[in-house]
């Protein structure tokens, strides 16, 4: 059984998801690509719109600290991101990424190729990890940019990635949209 609430953010709506554990497994942007991919197999009604659970509760004051410009700990919510073990280390070095820095899509494919014991790990394989991330801005896939400082690869969009980037103060000096 799977639960949804939105929440009335300063970037637009976002739905949360959770499972009967009450462990976050979703939080996706209006209109954002791959919207509800890792429990879109469940029946619409096997999905129960409830407000006033407290991983809910607990989720929306997290954002809210967030969106106020605090920087709450992503250890703080319990999250359970449905994913094959490449995306669940991708997700795992996102959430090291910390606020107001980036890091690049072949800096995580050198750290996971480190991990794995191989000579290199394709930087694209990890741009697909990063962009089917369930759980958008509290897992930072947003403060993943290309190597030359190109601003790609966010379903939420461009728009909304700088957006994010700049709301935690990230110098946004050499990154660019791509043509």
């Amino acid at each position: 059984m799977y639960y949804k609430t939105v929440y009335y953010s300063p970037v637009g709506n976002i739905t949360l998801a959770c499972d009967e554990k009450e462990n976050i497994v979703g939080l996706w942007l209006e209109g954002q690509k791959y919207f509800a991919e890792t429990i879109k197999d469940i029946a619409d009604s096997e999905i129960i719109k409830e407000n006033n659970l407290e991983i809910f509760k607990k989720t929306k004051i997290w954002l809210d600290r967030y969106f106020k410009g605090e920087k709450p700990e992503i250890s703080e919510l319990p999250l359970a991101p449905a994913g094959n073990d490449f995306r669940q280390r991708v997700w795992q070095i996102l959430c090291e990424i910390p606020y107001g820095k980036v890091y690049t899509y072949g800096e995580i494919a050198r750290k996971i190729a480190r991990e794995y014991n191989k000579e290199k790990m394709s930087a694209q394989a990890v741009g697909n990890a990063v962009g089917h991330n369930p759980i958008s801005i509290i897992i930072p896939c947003h403060r993943v940019v290309g190597s030359n400082g190109s601003l790609t690869g966010y379903a939420g969009g461009i728009e909304m990635k700088i957006k994010l980037l700049k709301h935690e103060g990230v110098n946004m000096k050499g990154l660019f949209i791509p043509k």
